[in-house]
């Protein structure tokens, strides 16, 4: 199970791991599973791990005081999720993340990441390409969100993300965008018949 994560490092990180640095990395990874609709944190909640997925589907999301959820980050096999400024700043997190699907997980710990980042080159590369390609997916949301109509929003998303039309439901993906399930709905009615 680990070895998917050794070949995200080395893909991310366009470095080998030598066997030596590989089983820091495995020892500072802990095995979790989650269950359908089980929290991996609670609004409220210091994040004290970050996941990296193996497989399953999960959703940080928040819920105001109406009800109404906003969901801001999907994750999916091989995509690494968590509240990265609860993590890093140690204070409560405003978001929820649950898993959509029964999941596996590789979880790390504030301890154990300082390690990696101190002991493993490729894990520090890593890091940096993820969080160049964070700070530009985050360009692009805040951009569709305050540049795009309705169904450019949608047409971004599946341009960008398609295999999340088969793994999430159509509300999902209309809160994601922030949109209304409906104006949803008639988007995809409209390009459906264009």
């Amino acid at each position: 199970m680990h070895e998917a994560l050794r070949k995200y490092v080395e893909k991310y990180s366009s470095m080998s791991l030598t066997d030596k640095e590989f089983e820091i990395v495995h020892q500072a990874f802990t095995f979790k599973k989650l269950r359908k609709k089980q929290y991996f944190l609670q609004e409220g909640d210091v994040a004290k791990q970050m996941a990296f997925i193996l497989k399953g589907s999960m959703r940080m999301y928040t819920v105001n005081d109406k009800g109404h959820e906003t969901i801001i980050q999907f994750g999916i096999e091989n995509w690494w999720i968590g509240d990265r400024e609860s993590f890093f700043m140690l204070s409560p997190s405003p978001y929820n993340i649950d898993a959509l699907e029964d999941c596996e997980l590789l979880v790390l710990n504030q301890e154990h990441y300082q390690q990696l980042l101190n002991e493993i080159p490729a894990f520090v590369k890593m890091v940096r390409v993820l969080d160049m390609k964070h700070h530009i997916a985050t360009q692009k949301r805040i951009h569709a969100s305050i540049g795009m109509d309705a169904e450019e929003k949608y047409q971004d998303f599946v341009t960008n993300h398609p295999e999340f039309l088969q793994r999430f439901p159509q509300n999902m993906i209309a809160s994601y965008l922030g949109i209304s399930p409906e104006t949803l709905t008639r988007i995809r009615k409209r390009l459906l018949y264009k």
